[in-house]
C-alpha cells in the first residue's frame, strides 16, 4: 500500500461584478481604446470576465472558494495543517495570502504559504502539497488559486486588458493509502525556464516607498502561444510515461483557461477530442492560477466529472513556467 493524496472537495468563487465584452469595450472606449465583442472572441474565445471591488483582496476571494471546498469535503477549518495559496496578486508583500487567508478562516497552526509561479502556480501548488501529505508532512490541505489581476491590467493595451479577470478556485486533498488503483493523484511534472522572463511580466518593484519599472502586465502574445501549446504537449505526455498511462487513459483534461486556441491546439496534438476539455474561459477569462481549480469546481459541481474518472490538469504562465498533473477523480 502506498500513501497518496486525493481530492475530496473543490469549490470556487467569482466576484459579484460581471464585465461581458460589450461592457468592457463600453470602458475601454472612454479612454479611446477600440475593441469589441467579436474581436475579443474570435482571437480569445472570451466572452465576459469578472472584477473584484477595489476593497476585495486576494485573500478574500481565496476565503470563499476555501469554505465552499471545505463544505464539499465535509470537513472543519481546524482540520487543515497546510495551506497553500497559489497567486500573483497577494494582498501585501508580505506576509503571505495564505497566512492571512489562514486567520481570516480560523485555522491556524498547520504551514501556510504562497506560491509563485503565475498561471503554473495551481499546478505548482498542488504538487507541493501532494508531495507534503505523501511524506507525512501534512494530512489535509487546502491548496488555493486567487487572483485580482484587474489590479495589474494597462487599460490602454487592447492586446492584454480584455484577457484576464479575477476569481478563485480551491481543492481540499486528504490522504489516503491504496494499491494504485485508487483516486488520489499518480504522477506530475514540473517546469521552468527563465530566459523567456520577459515575454509575460509585470517588470516593477517596491522601493524606498516607490514603484520601480512598471507595475502593469506586458506581454508577447505570439511568443506565449508558440511557446505554450508545445510545452504542455510535452508536460502531459511526459506526466502519462511516468504513471504508465496513455492519452487514451485521460477522461478530461482540464488546461489553464487562458485562450481557447491554445486549449484547442494542445487538445489536437495530444489527439483528444475537444469534448474531452473542459472549458470555461468564456466566462470568466483568464484568472490566472485560479483558472484550473475553477475549471474544475465548475466542471464537478455541473456533473461532468465523476467519481473514478481520470483528470489531466496543466498549466503555463510567466516564469516561464509549465507543468502537469495526472490524478483519479
Amino acid at each position: 500500500m502506498r500513501r497518496y493524496s486525493r481530492i475530496t472537495g473543490t469549490g470556487s468563487y467569482l466576484p459579484p461584478r460581471r464585465l461581458t465584452n460589450a461592457d468592457l469595450a463600453a470602458e475601454l472606449a472612454t479612454q479611446g481604446v477600440e475593441t469589441s465583442d467579436d474581436w475579443i472572441v474570435e482571437r480569445t474565445g472570451i466572452r465576459a470576465r469578472h472584477f473584484a471591488a477595489p476593497d476585495v483582496c486576494c485573500s478574500d476571494l481565496g476565503l470563499e472558494a476555501a469554505k465552499r471546498a471545505l463544505e464539499a469535503a465535509g470537513l472543519l477549518p481546524t482540520d487543515i495543517d497546510l495551506i497553500i495559496v497559489a497567486t500573483s496578486t497577494p494582498d501585501m508583500v508580505f506576509p503571505s495570502a495564505a497566512c492571512i487567508l489562514q486567520h481570516k478562516l480560523g485555522a491556524p497552526g498547520g504551514a501556510a504559504f504562497d506560491v509563485q509561479a503565475v498561471c503554473s502556480g495551481f499546478v505548482y501548488a498542488l504538487v507541493v502539497a501532494d508531495a507534503m501529505i505523501q511524506t507525512g508532512a501534512a494530512t489535509k490541505a487546502l491548496v488555493i488559486g486567487a487572483e485580482v489581476f484587474s489590479r495589474i491590467l494597462d487599460f490602454t493595451d487592447r492586446t492584454t486588458c480584455v484577457l484576464f479577470g479575477d476569481g478563485a478556485g480551491a481543492v481540499v486533498l486528504e490522504a489516503c493509502e491504496h494499491d494504485g488503483s485508487g483516486p488520489g493523484i499518480l504522477a506530475s511534472d514540473l517546469h521552468a525556464d527563465g530566459k523567456h522572463v520577459g515575454i509575460l511580466c509585470v517588470p516593477g518593484t517596491v522601493s524606498g516607498g516607490k514603484v520601480l519599472g512598471s507595475p502593469l502586465l506586458t506581454m508577447d502574445g505570439q511568443a506565449v502561444f508558440k511557446l505554450a501549446v508545445g510545452v504542455l504537449e510535452d508536460a502531459a505526455r511526459t506526466t502519462l510515461e511516468k504513471a504508465g498511462k496513455t492519452t487514451a487513459d485521460i477522461d478530461w483534461l482540464i488546461p489553464h483557461q487562458a485562450n481557447i486556441r491554445i486549449m484547442q491546439s494542445t487538445a489536437k496534438r495530444l489527439k483528444l477530442p475537444l469534448d474531452k476539455v473542459i472549458v470555461t474561459v468564456d466566462q470568466h477569462g483568464n484568472t490566472s492560477a485560479a483558472s484550473i481549480p475553477l475549471a474544475l469546481d465548475h466542471a464537478v459541481r455541473g456533473g461532468r466529472i465523476k467519481a473514478g474518472d481520470t483528470l489531466m490538469l496543466e498549466g503555463v504562465g510567466g516564469g516561464f513556467t509549465w507543468g502537469a498533473v495526472l490524478l483519479n477523480y
